[in-house]
């Protein structure tokens, strides 16, 4: 008896499904009048932390802040870059002691509020 490796396997089931997916006569997904479609986007988890500013860049919409450990996401204390708006970056300065919320999108981590 031989036996066909799980991942060989997988992909056979899978590719069996997918086409006879396509084999199914009627079966048509362009023309659902009154179903409410909601994107499959799901929010990402804020995470909160304080930290020093180390810089401010106004053109690129970053600011760079020494933070703590973020307990949320199992990360020690470290010094990143953040992307945030100009309403966000008014008013902060290098050195300023700030309180903040932000969110991780894929490697890119976005300010949800800061405050001095």
């Amino acid at each position: 008896m031989k036996l066909i490796p799980i991942t060989v396997a997988g992909t056979l089931v899978a590719f069996a499904l997918t086409a006879h997916a396509e084999d199914m006569p009627g079966m048509k997904m362009d023309d659902m009048q009154g179903m409410q479609m909601q994107p499959a986007t799901q929010q990402a988890p804020t995470a909160n932390s304080e930290g020093t500013i180390k810089s401010i860049d106004v053109e690129k919409r970053t600011v760079t802040i020494a933070h703590g450990a973020v307990a949320a996401l199992q990360w020690p204390p470290m010094t990143m870059g953040f992307a945030a708006t100009q309403e966000q970056l008014a008013g902060l300065a290098v050195g300023d002691r700030v309180k903040f919320s932000f969110q991780m999108e894929g490697s890119k981590a976005t300010i949800v509020s800061i405050n001095k």
